[in-house]
């Protein structure tokens, strides 16, 4: 059985709009384009064509990525959750950094969801693996390349 992917319900009505608009308006574009391409003569000399067909495949292929993905999705929404404090996947968590006294705020996402510039660490990065499972008020030391950095967890938030 393939393993369960985690995502938000946000990530996943992301991924169904991108599949609704891969098989409803870029495959039939691909399509007539290839068919328009055919009509222009000698296949093999015909760059129209094959560029058609590459981005034909691309299309099928994220399809099928897009698709595989849903399959084994596994929607958490936090919002349906009692809030414990605790951080888990898909709660949005505000962070004191005790060297820098910079505040910072991510939400815990599946990798498909993953933005760090709009604040959303992978549930994968290594933020995030050492926030899951602690609670408000606690420190968490976290090693980054640069070294080891040390945050305090201000609020977790359900949202």
């Amino acid at each position: 059985m393939a393993e369960r992917v985690p995502m938000t319900k946000a990530g996943e009505a992301r991924l169904r709009e991108e599949l609704q608009k891969l098989k409803s308006e870029d495959r039939p574009r691909v399509i007539a384009a290839i068919a328009d391409a055919r009509e222009h003569g000698d296949l093999k000399e015909n760059a129209e064509y094959h560029a058609a067909r590459e981005q034909q495949s691309f299309i099928e292929g994220r399809i099928q990525e897009i698709e595989g993905k849903l399959s084994a999705a596994q929607v958490i929404d936090v919002t349906t959750m009692e809030n414990t404090g605790r951080v888990i996947f898909g709660t949005t968590v505000h962070l004191f950094n005790l060297d820098t006294d910079e505040q910072v705020t991510y939400t815990i996402v599946g990798e498909d969801e993953a933005d760090i510039k709009a604040g959303k660490l992978s549930i994968s990065s290594p933020i995030a693996r050492a926030l899951v499972g602690k609670s408000e008020g606690d420190v968490v030391a976290i090693r980054v390349p640069s070294g080891t950095v040390e945050y305090e967890i201000e609020q977790v938030e359900y949202i």
